[in-house]
C-alpha cells in the first residue's frame, strides 16, 4: 500500500492506494516567495516590458486612476500600490491626483475595513478611493468589441483620468485562461451589460484553464481593455502561501503573457497518461472552506481523468455550499441544456459554477468526501458521497474496475495536469 497524506481544512486525510494501481502524485513545482517584496515590485517598476517607465509616463497636473482587485481576490494589492505611489511622485504628480479603483465587477461594494486590508492603510491616507460600481448610470462607452460584438462601458473616473493604471495577480482562471492583465478592465470595472455579454462566451469549448489560444472570453477581453487605453499594468505572481514570486510591469499584454508563462512554469505540470480515478483535495484550508471555492479542485483533475472514471474530491466545506447562486442553478436548472440558456440570458456569478459541476457529471462520477449533510450534496449537487476516503476508494475501484490506476492531487486547486502529447501517431489514446 501507499500512504497518500491530503490537505482536508486545517488538518490532512490519508489515501490508501494499492501499489500495483497508483501512479504518482500531481504537485504544482512552485518557486519560494522573494526575501524583500519591495525590491522586487521596484525591480519590475523599473524595468517595464514593452513601454517608458511610469514616472516618464505621467505628468505634473495629472490625474491618475490606478485599479485594484477587491476583497473577493486574495491579491496582494498593498505591496503594488505604495510604489506606484511614489512612481507617480517621481514625476511630480500628487497624491491628491490620484485615485485608487476596487474593481468589483458584478461585486458587493468593498467595505472601510476591506479597504485597510486590501492597500494598507498608508495607501488610504494617501489617495482617494471607490468602489466601481457596474451598474452606475454614469459608466462611459468605448465601442463595441469585434470578436464578440460587445458593447463596452467602463467606469467613468477611470475613462477620464490621463494615467490609467492596473494591478493585480496572474493565476490560472476558470474561463479567461488566466487571472491578470485585461481583467482588470473587463470585469473590475466595466458594465453589466458588458460583463454578462463576455461572460456568456465561457459556453465555448476554448473557454478554459490555462486557455488563451482562440479563447473568446480572453480576446474579448483584451479588445475592450485596449478600448479603455491603459497606459501600465503592474502584476504579480504568487505561490500557494501567498507569497510574492515575481512582479511583472509594462504594456497589457506583454507583462501580462511573461506572467502567464511564470504560471505555466510553477502550475501546468505535465503528465504521461490520464487515469480512471483520480483523488483530488483543493488543497485545504481556506481553497475547501465551501463547496464553491472548492470545486476548482474538480476542474483542474478533470485534466487528469479518463472520461468515464472517477474523481474522489476531499473537501471539508465547514461553511456549507458557500454561494447562493451556485445553490438555486442547481436546485432550479434541472440540466446543462437549461443552465446554458441561462448563461446566454442572465449570467450571474457563481451560477457558473453550477455549469461546470453539471458538465463535470456527464463526464465522470464525482464521490465527495466533506462535512456537507448528504442531502444537499446527494439531492443538490448531484454528488455521490463518502465518510472516509477508505470508503471512496472502495466505491470507486467498484465503479472503475480493480485494475484502475489512481493518481492523487494534494493540491488540486493550484496544479493543472497537462497530458503529454503522444510520441507517434500509433501511441494509443488513454480516452
Amino acid at each position: 500500500m501507499v500512504d497518500v497524506w491530503l490537505p482536508y481544512g486545517k488538518t490532512e486525510i490519508c489515501a490508501r492506494i494499492p501499489t500495483r494501481n497508483f501512479l504518482g502524485t500531481i504537485r504544482p513545482k512552485e518557486e519560494p516567495g522573494v526575501a524583500d517584496t519591495r525590491d522586487e515590485v521596484e525591480r519590475a517598476l523599473n524595468e517595464p516590458i514593452g513601454t517608458k517607465r511610469l514616472n516618464e509616463i505621467a505628468r505634473v497636473g495629472d490625474k491618475a486612476a490606478v485599479v485594484v482587485d477587491d476583497a473577493t481576490r486574495a491579491t496582494r494589492s498593498q505591496l503594488m500600490v505604495p510604489p506606484i505611489l511614489d512612481e507617480l511622485n517621481k514625476a511630480g504628480m500628487k497624491d491628491e491626483d490620484v485615485t485608487v479603483i476596487f474593481g468589483c465587477g458584478t461585486h458587493r461594494p468593498v467595505t472601510p475595513q476591506e479597504m485597510k486590508t486590501l492597500v494598507g492603510a498608508e495607501t488610504l491616507e494617501r489617495v482617494k478611493t471607490i468602489s466601481h460600481d457596474c451598474r452606475a448610470k454614469d459608466v462611459v462607452y468605448l465601442g463595441k468589441t469585434e470578436t464578440l460584438g460587445t458593447r463596452v462601458y467602463v467606469n467613468k473616473v477611470f475613462a477620464e483620468a490621463d494615467v490609467k493604471i492596473l494591478t493585480g495577480d496572474v493565476g490560472l482562471h476558470f474561463f479567461a485562461g488566466y487571472g491578470g492583465g485585461r481583467k482588470s478592465v473587463l470585469p473590475a470595472i466595466s458594465g453589466v451589460e458588458t460583463i454578462q455579454h463576455n461572460h456568456a462566451a465561457i459556453l465555448h469549448a476554448q473557454a478554459r484553464t490555462g486557455i488563451l489560444d482562440d479563447n473568446p472570453v480572453h480576446k474579448d477581453m483584451v479588445e475592450a481593455a485596449r478600448l479603455a487605453k491603459p497606459d501600465f499594468i503592474l502584476n504579480i505572481v504568487t505561490n500557494s502561501k501567498g507569497e510574492l514570486v515575481r512582479a511583472f510591469a509594462g504594456d497589457l499584454e506583454k507583462a501580462h503573457a511573461a506572467g502567464t508563462g511564470l504560471v505555466d512554469q510553477m502550475y501546468k505540470v505535465p503528465i504521461e497518461r490520464r487515469a480512471k480515478i483520480v483523488v483530488v483535495s483543493p488543497g485545504g484550508h481556506p481553497f475547501d472552506i465551501d463547496l464553491y471555492q472548492a470545486y476548482k479542485g474538480v476542474d483542474c483533475a478533470l485534466e487528469a481523468t479518463k472520461r468515464g472514471g472517477v474523481i474522489i474530491w476531499a473537501a471539508e466545506c465547514p461553511e456549507g455550499h458557500g454561494n447562493q447562486v451556485f445553490y438555486e442553478w442547481m436546485t432550479r436548472l434541472k440540466d446543462l441544456k437549461q443552465m446554458e440558456t441561462e448563461v446566454k440570458k442572465r449570467f450571474k456569478i457563481g451560477g457558473h459554477k453550477a455549469y461546470y459541476l453539471l458538465k463535470a457529471l456527464q463526464k465522470v462520477k464525482i464521490i465527495l468526501v466533506s462535512t456537507l449533510p448528504d442531502y444537499y450534496a446527494a439531492n443538490v449537487f448531484k454528488l455521490k458521497t463518502a465518510k472516509a476516503m477508505n470508503d471512496a476508494l472502495n466505491t470507486a475501484f467498484n465503479i472503475a474496475g480493480k485494475d484502475a490506476k489512481v493518481w492523487v492531487m494534494p493540491h488540486g486547486n493550484a496544479t493543472l495536469p497537462v497530458v503529454k502529447a503522444p510520441k507517434s501517431p500509433t501511441t494509443p489514446s488513454d480516452e
